[in-house]
């Protein structure tokens, strides 16, 4: 069958891979649609992240919505035929992270597309039920694919634990930052502030709710009278941003880094946040999140189909990954659809 392959730095091509075969526990799956996420691209541009490196060709892609084309769907209680949301994540679920609920934090992860885990830039895969999460009618293939970077942005919230009528600034308006604008005001917050230096995704975040949108981290404090915002949300590519999120929380504030910095670091000056007594986490992936992204879809409490601003065949990938990286032509999120469009 027919994958995209990364190479190495911005070599992705597409090649043969051999056809998915199910375990006795698994089902086999057609892809119907794939993302381009800010992972994969650091994949592409820098060759891995953090310890995990391309060390030899491999397929990328976790977030995307597949169909369920194996015989024995009705054993597992799902149809053949049926739309699904696919959990990339495989916890082993005994060890003592899972144990104690954080399947995120599994001591024996298995994740698909991170390196050298094949992922869903390819024409089948295989899953368990148990990452498997079927989608009602009337929602479409690409925002069944959004739903990944939509429970990222759920997992950056239930660590945030947002209150009511508080102020939030959200540093970075990519795909997941403009869920979590949106997420945000349905969690009560007071006022949101979004900050994206590239103009048309700081204009994307406040047509889809952010209070003020701008350019320049300093203008929160413009906004908020120098008081700051009571927790910011940091998910960017850019290393500077935690000493950024340090300039604009209040005392007291809170700091949730959920962004992945170019080269794996992030460069702060430590005064002002002891001086702040700043609370400070980090996002790890997702727990059980995609029945609420479902819900939230469903529902209509939040709208991530215009989100999707760029669609790909498969033959088109290469084009696909360098927009994707040169944040041109208004593109947000792309998708690439390894069967064809037809097939979604």
């Amino acid at each position: 069958m027919r994958a995209a392959f990364i190479h190495g730095i911005r070599d992705v091509r597409v090649g043969e891979l051999p056809d998915a075969q199910p375990t006795e526990t698994e089902l086999l799956l057609k892809v119907s649609s794939v993302g381009i996420c800010g992972s994969d691209l650091h994949y592409y541009l820098e060759g891995g992240i953090g310890r995990d490196r391309i060390r030899q060709p491999y397929v990328p892609g976790h977030e995307f919505c597949a169909r369920v084309v194996d015989d024995r769907a009705e054993k597992f209680g799902l149809k053949k035929g049926q739309m699904v949301a696919v959990d990339p994540a495989r916890p082993c679920y005994h060890c003592e992270n899972c144990l104690a609920g954080h399947h995120n934090l599994c001591l024996n992860m298995v994740f698909r597309g991170a390196a050298p885990n094949t992922g869903a830039f390819t024409q089948y895969v295989t899953a368990p039920p148990t990452a498997l999460f079927p989608i009602p009618d009337g929602i479409s293939s690409e925002e069944v694919t959004m739903m990944e970077p939509l429970g990222i942005a759920l997992a950056t919230m239930d660590l945030g634990k947002i209150r009511l009528l508080e102020d939030v600034c959200v540093l970075g308006c990519g795909p997941i930052g403009l869920c979590i604008v949106q997420l945000a005001k349905l969690c009560g917050a007071d006022h949101v502030y979004a900050i994206d230096p590239i103009p048309y995704r700081a204009e994307a975040a406040r047509k889809l709710g952010a209070d003020k949108a701008g350019g320049d981290h300093r203008q929160v404090m413009e906004w908020t009278g120098g008081r700051g915002v009571d927790i910011c949300i940091e998910i960017t590519d850019n290393g500077a941003s935690f000493e950024q999120a340090g300039d604009v929380i209040r005392l007291g504030g809170r700091i949730i880094l959920g962004g992945i910095p170019e080269g794996g670091r992030y460069t702060t000056e430590s005064f002002d946040l002891r001086r702040k007594g700043a609370t400070v986490k980090l996002v790890r992936r997702m727990g059980h999140v995609y029945p609420r992204c479902i819900r939230l879809v469903e529902s209509k409490r939040i709208d991530i189909a215009s989100i999707v601003t760029h669609k790909w065949e498969l033959d088109d990938v290469k084009t696909a990954f360098d927009l994707q990286a040169s944040r041109t032509d208004g593109v947000q999120k792309g998708v690439v659809f390894p069967n064809g469009m037809s097939y979604a």
